[in-house]
């Protein structure tokens, strides 16, 4: 049908081959992660066990396979079957049938990640986990090999990553002096939550170079998102430097897989023969003879007109939160976390306190005593230490120690944490990089504050370390089973 020429954006193939593979392949990290964590962090015996959680309702009111009954073994099998059906998504088989079969898919991962979500509290309270969502449901409409990519769909794409870009560009903009006069980035790679490898780096850069970083990360955020929804080529330049600048991201530090979301979706505003004329090895006919003779069926076309709609009526709190000077960040304005507001680091941390937690066996502890330290994955520890790149895999104890010192030492989870430690119970041990007991338990535990910095070029020469610090506090400890923690000094 004519009239559908408009609809079927037929050289936005390589777009949507990207965007259903890039989503599924992060839903794939999301669904390990789970597998990996929550059952020591929110399982039957974890940290915030999820049917305590759920006890406190007497109906949990957001969407979730687990609002009845929660069990480790039924979480494994969430998480297990994302995993198969993320894999079959990347490796491109449901794309092969009608566009329902890849619908049903994503949507799939949607739910059921979602159910994850919806229990997860405090370890799940990041923005990227509604990010995922809202990408993945958004993604199911954009059909099979059987028909052309949708253009309303591609654009509604585009708006999610505009929202993404521009709303944590002016959540800076309204936020901290530091992002204003240009210095934010003098601290941003030292006191970031989880540092990586090429972070130290980062941050030894020349002062002037960092305050050029801050101006092209307000010319990225505030100005290019718009160009996203130009014509030809002018989105795909767009696109190219919202890639560009994640990918930077990226190398210099660990954000789970905020940023690489960020350069699947950014696809969205690239076309076929821009890649083409950039990447002559990426062909402009993907599916050679039979491309021409798709057609978009009558069902298809209702049933995507349909969720265009639903999402464009969304929108309207979302845009209404961007113009706001009480702008939200990462918020959803309904139970199913769709069509969200974004942004990020409003204010930088202008310094790194990091919680050391070390154990002994002493029986009557003092300084004197054989404190042994534990080893966290992702956040600083060991002084010799490199950072390790986990992007895009979360590590989320890791990632709640950072916001500790932030707050309060004080938490439900983290005392719960102490008194795993002093159990040696297994999965919270697995955790850890390095536990210095090696399975045993130690009789007291405790926990201390110090001020991470980064060595500089001459003091990582003299000393091998990458990181210096410097003892604040002892704000718990020490404390046994027998002893419950808040003796303070």
């Amino acid at each position: 049908m004519e009239w559908l020429s408009w609809f079927d954006a037929a050289d936005y193939e390589f777009a949507r081959q990207v965007l259903q593979r890039g989503v599924a392949a992060l839903f794939f990290v999301a669904f390990l992660s789970s597998l990996n964590q929550f059952p020591a962090l929110l399982g039957e015996r974890g940290l915030l066990p999820v049917p305590d959680y759920l006890a406190g309702f007497s109906r949990l009111r957001r969407p979730s396979l687990f609002r009845r009954h929660y069990s480790d073994r039924l979480l494994r099998g969430v998480c297990v079957t994302g995993l198969v059906v993320s894999a079959l998504l990347v490796a491109g088989i449901p794309q092969v049938g009608p566009p329902w079969v890849p619908l049903l898919a994503f949507l799939a991962l949607w739910l059921l990640y979602m159910s994850i979500v919806n229990v997860g509290q405090a370890f799940y309270g990041f923005g990227w986990e509604m990010l995922l969502l809202e990408a993945g449901f958004t993604v199911a409409f954009l059909g099979s090999d059987q028909t052309d990519p949708p253009r309303t769909i591609l654009i509604m794409i585009v708006w999610l990553v505009f929202r993404l870009e521009f709303g944590a560009g002016m959540i800076k903009i309204r936020g901290g002096r530091e992002w204003r006069d240009l210095t934010a980035l003098y601290y941003h790679h030292e006191t970031q939550p989880m540092p990586g490898p090429l972070s130290r780096q980062a941050h030894l850069l020349p002062k002037p170079l960092h305050r050029i970083e801050v101006v092209g990360n307000h010319a990225a955020q505030l100005v290019v998102p718009f160009l996203l929804f130009f014509p030809q080529p002018v989105a795909s330049a767009a696109a190219a430097v919202v890639i560009l600048t994640q990918l930077w991201l990226v190398a210099s530090g660990n954000f789970a897989w905020l940023n690489w979301i960020a350069i699947v979706l950014a696809f969205a505003a690239v076309s076929d023969p821009v890649v083409h004329a950039v990447f002559p090895a990426v062909p402009l006919d993907w599916h050679g003879e039979t491309a021409p003779g798709r057609e978009t069926p009558l069902w298809w076309l209702v049933l995507t007109l349909a969720a265009t709609g639903l999402l464009l009526v969304l929108s309207y709190r979302p845009l209404r939160n961007l113009l706001s000077r009480r702008q939200l960040m990462n918020a959803s304005f309904n139970r199913w976390q769709l069509v969200n507001t974004y942004g990020a680091f409003g204010t930088v941390t202008k310094q790194r306190i990091e919680i050391v937690v070390a154990g002994t066996l002493d029986e009557d502890p003092d300084e004197s005593s054989d404190w042994r330290e534990y080893g966290f994955k992702g956040k600083p520890g060991d002084l010799r230490r490199i950072p390790r790149q986990w992007a895009p895999y979360h590590l989320r104890l890791d990632w709640l120690m950072w916001f500790l010192p932030l707050r309060t030492v004080h938490e439900e989870w983290f005392h719960a944490f102490l008194g795993k430690l002093l159990e040696a119970d297994r999965q919270t041990l697995r955790l850890l990089r390095h536990d210095p007991f090696d399975g045993a338990a130690p009789r007291w535990v405790r926990v201390r504050l110090y001020h991470y910095r980064f060595t500089d070029r001459r003091e990582l020469r003299e000393t091998g370390n990458r990181w210096m610090r410097t003892l604040l506090s002892e704000p718990i400890g020490p404390v046994s089973l027998r002893r419950t923690p808040g003796r303070q000094r």
